[in-house]
């Protein structure tokens, strides 16, 4: 059973987000998959098979895992999942899912589609998930140490706060304990990017303990409602944010199809491996 581990968003080893990527004939059993993603301890695992060549239509089986719970979409494993497949040919079965430039996903956010560019980026085209003006959470601000913040509103995951300044953005940090409590699967803090940042159109940071990952470096699904609120924000279909972990990455976003976005970045493999039969390590 082939193991990877890959870091998404960026090309450089040791920055960008962290994802781990299994490829099987078929899934383990949901236990086995989520004592993996503990094991592995990163803020995600994606779990890959090919499908049978009679599927209609032909694509790829995706799941996710977090260290403690399964999550319906994740940007950065399944752009690490796309490279697994374009790169590692010899380690990987690419089935009838894949062409010479996309990839078919099919996921519990529905049917999510990989292109490789000609310079070797990859674009996911995933759904738009925007945020919506909402009443702010008990303790929210208190636990990331924000007042008089210009939005806090609410994906359909997450919670989305803009502050004034980048380094309010850069500077936090939040009471875990207290994230933990909020009803959502993370907390997104944003600004728009600083002058001198020529690369970047917003910052964010992402925090989510609730699913047990209490900082993730950097975190496609995230702009998933960033890239639509900065739009807005700006008036520009196509943007670049960058998530300002201690590990940090660059997100390529465009909005320019309705109730959809494209995020395109960059990945490179750290490790390759095999592990052992799901049979031989059931407890």
């Amino acid at each position: 059973m082939s193991l990877f581990q890959v870091d998404a968003f960026t090309t450089t080893p040791f920055t960008g987000n962290p994802a781990a990527v299994y490829v099987a004939p078929e899934f383990p059993s949901v236990d086995w998959m989520q004592k993996l993603a503990a094991e592995m301890n990163l803020s995600e695992t994606a779990f890959v098979v090919p499908v049978a060549p009679t599927a209609e239509p032909a694509a790829y089986a995706l799941r996710w895992f977090t260290p403690t719970a399964e999550v319906d979409l994740c940007g950065h494993a399944t752009l690490a999942t796309a490279h697994v497949i374009w790169s590692e040919s010899d380690d990987v079965n690419h089935g009838d899912g894949s062409g010479p430039g996309a990839i078919t996903f099919d996921t519990a956010s529905g049917t999510l589609t990989a292109t490789q560019t000609d310079d070797g980026s990859i674009m996911l085209d995933f759904p738009a998930d925007p945020p919506r003006p909402a009443s702010t959470p008990d303790g929210l601000l208190d636990a990331l140490g924000v007042t008089s913040p210009i939005f806090v509103g609410r994906s359909e995951r997450d919670v989305v706060v803009h502050v004034t300044a980048p380094a309010i953005v850069d500077r936090c940090q939040p009471d875990m304990k207290a994230l933990e409590a909020i009803d959502a699967r993370g907390i997104i803090i944003t600004a728009a990017a600083p002058d001198a940042m020529d690369d970047a159109d917003f910052v964010s940071r992402f925090f989510g303990p609730a699913v047990g990952v209490p900082e993730d470096p950097v975190t496609g699904s995230a702009h998933c409602a960033l890239a639509p609120y900065w739009a807005e924000q700006l008036g520009k279909e196509r943007l670049v944010g960058r998530q300002v972990s201690a590990r940090g990455g660059r997100v390529g976003v465009d909005v320019s199809v309705d109730e959809r976005v494209t995020l395109t970045g960059e990945a490179t493999t750290v490790f390759r491996g095999t592990l052992s039969d799901p049979a031989r390590l059931e407890v």
